[in-house]
């Protein structure tokens, strides 16, 4: 037969379209081989059959069904905007999830991003991100109230460390029952950790003095509590491994497992817990990743750090060409400027930027003086040029905005030299986001982008190929490219342990313009 391929260069040309079925065969000149036809060839024995793998078919069912996906992929919620409105919306344009950066706005811009994106999503699903504010809880809360005003049936929960008044809020806020007794959430809140101990407490029901603390403020009423009290806070967990921005560099296939666990030893005295999925994010950079993901039992994948240089990115030419240009060791961990007392780390690009380095030695500063005018007279020096103005002309800047938006914090300040210096800091560690957001030039050596490795592997993905060109870089091309590329490759390996021999072509899928129907 003209389609029976018997060698391994063969099964590699004829498995990649995932949405064949192969079938198989086997004869005494050849050991195996495969056929897309499903006509007998004369004197060969039958094998079986590989179905088809569509791209649709990857993850966890019932995620895709709760959420209204075609595909179990999610785009995440890079702050400040960069994951833009245009950018969630691409996403749900095409069968996937995606969610607003909206941590970092000011809560006038998240509600005019809100109302933009019920206005061109009416139907389809997606979120906004509810970012860990420990120093001002009562965003959290004014997070949540605009969410709920807005009516966000989904929030991404990242960089929690415990459970607050607000995450709760969200999640259990409007429960109610079905005549079978089933609880009903009207918000599902995706909880993104990199750490056992927290994601255990976003496995179970919340805590009974919380849930009494949210009842006596008057944000959940004593039904709401009484059926949260039956389901645990979120249904959703999404693994962070070693990604862009906050992060704790876990080996994917390390913390993927380790909540697969957790979860199964937590549903056995608590039920309600074995229905939570849970999916993958972190390192996510080319088809084999996914695949691999997958694998291991994700109910869903998530990516960040690539979609930034994408068309519907809020991150500035210059940035995207930055991350263009990034291979997978152009990355370092930084001092973050939202949890900068508690000496937490971002992972950033360090291609073309100082900011990674200097955002280290303000926080050693910061470690080392008790005040501003106790730093040595070199240092003082440092820090005027990198800020590029003297420092109280950047105390001076900052006070305005604090009276504004955090006057506690001033009156901190006039009383705790140390707590001054810190705020002179996060003013350099705050604004480096922004100008890389909005390509100011003069700052190029400053900008903190936030990325992981798995950008790196995916420029070398993409090299020669279609997608290396940023003008071709969409959000829908970058998911459906690496869900088809998945697919191949997870069907590359079905034949491979049923004992068919494939070249190397077999595992690689060179990204292509690929158009739903």
């Amino acid at each position: 037969m003209s389609n029976l391929y018997t060698s391994p260069s063969q099964f590699s040309q004829a498995i990649q379209d995932p949405r064949k079925t192969v079938y198989l065969y086997q004869n005494q000149a050849f050991q195996n081989a495969l056929s897309t036809s499903p006509e007998k060839p004369t004197d060969w024995q039958p094998l079986g059959q590989l179905p088809p793998l569509y791209p649709e078919y990857l993850g966890d069912p019932k995620f895709k069904h709760t959420h209204q996906l075609r595909f179990a992929y999610v785009t995440g919620e890079m702050a400040n905007g960069i994951a833009t409105p245009n950018m969630v919306i691409a996403a749900a344009k095409n069968g996937m999830l995606g969610f607003l950066g909206s941590a970092g706005l000011p809560l006038s811009a998240t509600e005019q991003h809100l109302i933009t994106l019920n206005q061109a999503l009416p139907k389809q699903a997606w979120g906004a991100n509810l970012i860990h504010t420990p120093q001002h809880p009562e965003l959290e809360i004014a997070t949540v109230d605009l969410f709920l005003k807005h009516h966000v049936k989904r929030a991404s929960a990242s960089a929690f460390m415990t459970l607050t008044p607000a995450l709760v809020k969200y999640a259990y806020h409007g429960l109610t029952q079905d005549s079978q007794g089933h609880i009903l959430r009207k918000q599902h809140l995706f909880g993104k950790v990199s750490r056992v101990e927290v994601a255990e407490k976003l496995m179970l029901p919340a805590p009974e003095k919380l849930l009494q603390q949210l009842i006596i403020e008057g944000h959940l009423t004593e039904h709401e509590t009484q059926l949260g009290r039956l389901i645990p806070v979120c249904d959703d967990i999404t693994a962070e491994a070693d990604s862009g921005g906050h992060t704790d560099n876990r080996p994917l296939h390390v913390l993927l497992p380790s909540l697969l666990q957790l979860r199964q030893s937590l549903s056995l005295d608590n039920p309600c817990c074995k229905n939570i999925r849970i999916g993958a994010a972190g390192g996510l950079g080319t088809p084999h990743a996914v695949a691999g993901a997958f694998a291991m039992g994700a109910a869903y994948v998530l990516t960040a750090s690539i979609n930034q240089p994408c068309i519907e990115s809020g991150l500035s030419d210059a940035g995207k060409q930055a991350l263009h240009e990034a291979t997978e060791t152009d990355v370092m961990m930084a001092a973050a400027g939202d949890m900068f007392e508690l000496g937490v780390k971002v992972q950033v690009l360090k291609k073309r930027s100082l900011f990674a380095v200097r955002a280290n030695q303000l926080y050693d500063l910061y470690k080392r003086y008790d005040g501003i005018q106790h730093l040595p007279q070199d240092s003082v020096d440092k820090l005027n040029t990198w800020f590029q103005q003297p420092i109280e002309s950047v105390w001076q800047e900052t006070q305005p905005y604090l009276q504004q938006h955090n006057p506690q914090d001033l009156v901190r300040a006039e009383q705790d030299e140390k707590h001054k210096m810190a705020l002179i800091f996060r003013w350099y560690l705050g604004l480096s986001s922004r100008w890389a957001i909005t390509g100011e030039q003069h700052r190029s050596a400053d900008y903190q982008i936030w990325t992981g490795p798995a950008l790196g592997a995916f420029n070398r993905w993409v090299k020669g190929q279609y997608l290396e060109d940023l003008n071709e870089r969409t959000v829908g091309q970058i998911g459906l490219n690496l869900m088809e590329g998945a697919a191949v490759i997870t069907r590359a390996n079905q034949l491979k342990n049923a004992g068919f021999e494939l070249s190397a072509e077999g595992f690689e899928f060179p990204p292509r313009p690929i158009h739903l129907s």
